[in-house]
């Protein structure tokens, strides 16, 4: 079924596209300062998405180039990530810059990423950050996790977690986003940095992951690696991609993850321990000349996406809705476009997404979507700031 489908989709693409060929070669060129979100194609794919005029939007904090990521500190007051490395702190309707944050690997992709708060934060102060970094061996970076605690503009109390080897100058696929599940375990994911041949299938090598921690950093003994010979223990899951949206779904306790494709088949998978998710043996997603990755969709050693676009969204921020402000999007899930510049719903029943809903259309290239404490949906837009999802009336 799903290659029946892929070959009906590749024979649409090519008549609708098959004229542009120039722009196919200048896609081939791409270097690694350009996400591979720039690239221009028609939505075509397993399902069209329908627009709706019921959503708009209000600016909250304004004034932001890449807001990377951002959290929700107990008194509603916002910790925001930009890509460049300066953290701030939006409180009372001011941008306070927080001093003492990582130093980070300012390359392209690269730099401060994800922000998450301790789910238990009013107990312990932690606040947990990735970013590219240069520690290590070698030249270039890869990604990190650090923890840290706020004392009024400054960050304290650092400590590094986790640190991918071995460095890279490659611009691309850090990752990385962060979550914590209903038993207190830390996810966190790292792209794999442009190595596809060497990474994503090497349970001995770092990148192309989702690893999982205790909230000290330490590696839980029940982790699928632990005691492998030559594993990175770690690991939770490989086989990924670039994952840049990850969640607890609050209603089935499993850590879910979306990941950039290549040219198409941009995937959500719900992580499972020890699984393999295939990239880049098995793929949806073609080279960004047309070329081929692999003829293979799918394996029985490895997991299936739950869904998957075609053509690629890029999609960055993802956020399953469990609030009753907006009951028409609780039990379903938000993300964001890179590449189509939009917020879009996708409707589930279980674990099959049934449907597609673009919410906020032309809002600008989406890195970050939030749920806030008091159920409100926030939209982090690079170039404009922090946007709260409102209803037209």
């Amino acid at each position: 079924m799903k290659n029946n489908l892929l070959l009906f989709v590749f024979v649409f693409y090519v008549f609708a596209c098959g004229k542009n060929s120039k722009d196919s070669e200048k896609a081939q060129n791409v270097k690694d300062s350009i996400e591979e979100s720039q690239e221009p194609t028609e939505i075509v794919g397993p399902l069209e998405a329908e627009t709706s005029l019921k959503f708009d939007y209000e600016m909250v904090v304004e004034g932001l180039k890449i807001p990377w990521g951002f959290d929700f500190f107990p008194d509603g007051s916002i910790i925001i990530t930009e890509r460049n490395g300066d953290i701030i702190h939006f409180k009372n309707g001011r941008k306070i810059k927080i001093e003492g944050g990582p130093d980070v690997y300012k390359r392209a992709q690269g730099g401060l990423l994800d922000v998450v708060l301790h789910p238990k934060y009013e107990d312990n102060g932690w606040i947990y950050f990735t970013y590219a970094s240069k520690e290590g061996d070698g030249d270039g970076g890869n990604t990190a996790l650090m923890r840290a605690k706020l004392n009024g503009k400054n960050l304290t109390n650092k400590e590094i977690l986790y640190k991918a080897t071995p460095n890279t100058t490659k611009g691309i696929h850090f990752g990385s986003r962060i979550s914590f599940d209903k038993k207190g375990y830390l996810y966190f994911s790292a792209g794999e940095r442009g190595e596809r041949d060497k990474n994503p299938q090497d349970i001995t090598r770092d990148n192309g992951k989702v690893y999982r921690l205790n909230d000290d950093g330490t590696i839980p003994t029940n982790n699928p690696f632990v005691g492998k010979e030559n594993a990175v223990e770690a690991i939770y899951s490989y086989g990924h991609r670039n994952p840049q949206g990850m969640i607890l779904n609050t209603e089935t306790g499993e850590i879910w993850v979306h990941e950039h494709g290549p040219k198409g088949g941009d995937e959500i998978n719900v992580v499972k321990k020890g699984a393999n998710y295939g990239w880049p043996i098995v793929t949806y997603g073609e080279n960004y000349d047309g070329t081929t990755i692999s003829d293979e969709r799918s394996r029985p050693s490895m997991e299936d996406p739950i869904f998957y676009w075609l053509p690629s969204i890029a999609p960055s921020g993802f956020v399953f809705v469990d609030s009753d402000v907006f009951h028409e999007l609780k039990g379903n899930l938000l993300v964001g476009s890179l590449k189509f510049q939009h917020l879009e719903l996708l409707v589930l029943n279980g674990k099959k997404i049934i449907k597609r809903v673009i919410l906020l259309k032309d809002i600008g290239r989406v890195r970050d979507v939030r749920q806030s404490p008091d159920g409100n949906i926030y939209v982090a837009v690079e170039g404009k700031g922090i946007a709260k999802l409102t209803k037209n009336d």
